[in-house]
């Protein structure tokens, strides 16, 4: 458990680095919704810290909150669904760990979670990398299609 309290500091640096880079050509409410998100998982890494199961309970259902909202969908693609609900999933174990007060379930789950949100991140900037007309298409507008 030791080495885990090192390393989610870590994980934290890493999280906000890729969220703060991959949003730079989002609309101004993808980018709140993604700072709050950010600003909970803070919150959730504070909770672990201080072992205040409340803050993480409180936290992680609000980022299942904001995982719900239309702006957090910002690409239609497979990989990307399955990204957002390993999210909601990580959360979701985050919460009930928190609410069983278990504090080496809740990091676990933390970790799952930071995982989730890099993942999501690196496809969503190979996707736009991919494309050559721009930015990526929110959820429910244009997919490129090799046959075009």
């Amino acid at each position: 458990m030791s080495t885990l309290r090192f390393r989610l500091p870590a994980l934290l640096v890493a999280a906000l680095g890729l969220t703060l880079a991959g949003h730079a050509d989002e609309s101004p409410k993808v980018s709140t919704l993604m700072r709050k998100k950010l600003e909970c998982s803070q919150k959730v890494l504070e909770g672990i810290a201080l072992n205040d199961f409340d803050r993480i309970a409180k936290n992680g259902e609000e980022l299942i909150q904001l995982s719900k909202q239309a702006e957090f969908k910002v690409l239609k693609t497979p990989q990307y669904e399955m990204h957002s609900n390993d999210f909601r999933r990580n959360a979701e174990a985050l919460v009930t760990a928190a609410k069983a007060k278990n504090g080496d379930a809740a990091a676990l789950a933390y970790v799952d979670l930071t995982l989730s949100c890099v993942k999501c991140h690196k496809h969503v900037r190979e996707v736009r990398m991919g494309r050559l007309d721009g930015p990526a298409e929110p959820l429910g507008g244009r997919t490129s299609n090799a046959a075009e």
